[in-house]
């Protein structure tokens, strides 16, 4: 047996992000059923079974732009598509509110399925807001996304409060007073610091990479890495080409100005409206405009013809899994073994690297790293023994644990 297949054994991949509920309701109107092989998307059983996958916190994103009252909505919708997802594959997938949770599924060999709110836009400022979501099983709260919110600083936005104002800190103190981890992907360098300078229980990064690799704003700064190694944290490595690739970084950013150059509207990505009651779809929807997650068109031949001229004069690069290695590994040099994750953000772009363009690229990756000797006990902390350290840190550390119990927990 070899070290990849003896550490997915031992302790498989629990992966901090992926937006399969979004995929979800953009192409079936959050129909579960059919899951079991679904090749349009990144995401499904099979795949996820031959990538090692026994733990993901599935992403419950809402845009940022929408309106807070609208966004609590559209995230319980997104919560309620995790459940019903579990629900119809009870074999397959369980709910996990704890550690012990994911170590039960585990054991019964099936997929523990936590959730990770992407942005706090989805709390509408109200602790009352975010306690109900945990008592609903949320595990993480991201707190900005691509927006600011009016008490924190996204990396994508103009500053605004300058990290986290006195709002911003209590609903971080709230968040680890009930063991929901605060999650510092998608926000400003100081936002960072901030959460840093106040958190009592470890943080986590769920889907960001290494910034002195990468200079792409969401990516983490080393000395922010070394702050989150002596807070107990982990960074979860994101496999966005963007954020691995620094040539996929240099044309995203030339293909943004030549976009602009044109005067062309910006681009965003579609939210399509989930079903209304006694509304029947078909089972199968329209994609979404294929824009990225990255304010661009993932797809040539949606976009105007003076744009794809110019895509065809300059085809995008492609990222590679020697390139998210050098993140996980260069995570790895600053933070120690100990704080180092995997955040794939399958089904949250449009493309990804040569070799994990879906879910079943878990073990080349591994493969790559294990070339660089990293050994078996390595690998293991890397796929699920860091994340589910943290896991129970935080519930350790919390005052009052709201999310339902386990009979046996």
């Amino acid at each position: 047996m070899s070290v990849v297949d003896a550490a997915l054994r031992a302790m498989p991949v629990i992966d901090g992000h992926n937006d399969l509920p979004l995929a979800l309701r953009a192409r079936t109107g959050y129909r579960v059923t059919g899951l079991r092989e679904r090749p349009e998307l990144q995401t499904d059983l099979s795949r996820l079974r031959a990538g090692g996958v026994g733990g993901q916190f599935w992403s419950v994103y809402v845009p940022s732009d929408l309106s807070e009252p609208d966004a609590v909505v559209a995230t319980m919708e997104q919560v309620d598509a995790v459940y019903r997802l579990t629900a119809e594959y009870p074999e397959e997938l369980a709910i996990a509110y704890s550690a012990r949770d994911v170590e039960r599924a585990l054991s019964a060999g099936r997929i523990a399925s936590l959730i990770g709110i992407e942005g706090g836009h989805s709390l509408a400022s109200s602790l009352g807001v975010l306690r109900s979501f945990a008592r609903l099983g949320v595990r993480y709260v991201t707190l900005t996304h691509n927006d600011n919110t009016s008490w924190a600083d996204s990396a994508t936005d103009r500053p605004g409060v300058g990290g986290l104002n006195d709002e911003g800190r209590a609903i971080v103190a709230e968040m680890q007073r009930i063991g929901v981890l605060v999650d510092l992907s998608h926000v400003a360098e100081t936002t960072m610091r901030a959460a840093l300078a106040v958190a009592t229980a470890p943080v986590i990064f769920s889907h960001s990479s290494a910034r002195q690799l990468t200079g792409h704003s969401r990516n983490v700064p080393d000395d922010v890495l070394v702050r989150l190694r002596d807070n107990g944290g982990v960074c979860m490595v994101a496999f966005a080409p963007p954020f691995v690739s620094g040539q996929v970084a240099e044309w995203l950013a030339a293909a943004t100005e030549q976009w602009q150059r044109l005067g062309l509207p910006p681009a965003k990505d579609e939210w399509t409206r989930a079903p209304r009651p006694g509304e029947h779809l078909p089972s199968s929807l329209p994609a979404a405009p294929a824009t990225s997650a990255f304010g661009l068109p993932g797809v040539p031949a949606d976009a105007p013809e003076p744009f794809r001229a110019w895509l065809t004069a300059h085809p995008r690069p492609e990222a590679t899994i020697a390139q998210v290695a050098d993140h996980v590994d260069h995570v790895r040099a600053v933070t120690g073994i100990d704080h180092v994750g995997l955040g794939g953000d399958y089904d949250g772009c449009d493309r990804q690297p040569i070799g994990l363009e879906d879910v079943s690229g878990y073990p080349r990756l591994l493969n790559e790293l294990g070339q660089r000797g990293w050994s078996q006990a390595d690998l293991e902390k890397l796929t699920g023994r860091n994340i589910l350290r943290v896991l129970q840190a935080a519930e350790d550390a919390a005052d009052e644990i709201l999310w339902p119990r386990s009979p046996a927990g």
